[in-house]
């Protein structure tokens, strides 16, 4: 079987035909402007919100180093996911909204976007996995209890695959 038909026969695009694991070659896709937003959400103590809110967490500005740390990251995916392609950013931006309620959480969702032959999904999922890791930690000292929830792909424009399905 040629890798042609298998990818004919595979939605799973990181398989060759013999069934290893490759990176798909993007070399033949078009260049153009790509983006992807994902979004999602820590859960914790309204306590621990406060903390959040007034900036007096022990370890500092907990949103401002969250900001940073994803966007480090969705800069490094390419290098924590094997077969991911490394690619030239052109924008990744990090939104936080506080949400008051029980449980109390924090949503993050982060744009990325570049111009080339493949999408960004993998670099906005990143971006928001890390900093909602980082809230984790900065915050675990006081609030054992969060939890990461519900993080997914929620806008993609650009590519041949058009925008996701809703």
């Amino acid at each position: 079987m040629s890798e042609n038909s298998h990818a004919l026969t595979s939605p799973l695009t990181h398989f060759d035909a013999q069934g290893q694991a490759h990176m798909v070659d993007v070399g033949g896709k078009p260049v153009t402007h790509r983006i992807a937003v994902a979004s999602g959400r820590i859960e914790m103590k309204a306590e621990t919100l406060a903390l959040i809110q007034s900036g007096t967490a022990k370890k500092g500005d907990v949103l401002g180093v969250a900001r940073i740390a994803g966007i480090t990251a969705a800069k490094k995916t390419g290098d924590l996911i094997p077969l991911c392609h490394p690619l030239a950013l052109t924008r990744v931006a990090l939104e936080f909204e506080l949400q008051l309620g029980t449980p109390a959480s924090v949503q993050c969702m982060a744009t990325v976007e570049t111009v080339g032959p493949t999408g960004v999904e993998m670099e906005a999922l990143t971006a928001v996995q890390i900093a909602l890791l980082t809230i984790y930690d900065m915050c675990k000292a006081a609030d054992k209890t969060m939890v990461l929830q519900n993080t997914l792909v929620i806008e993609k424009k650009g590519g041949s695959s058009g925008p996701r399905p809703q």
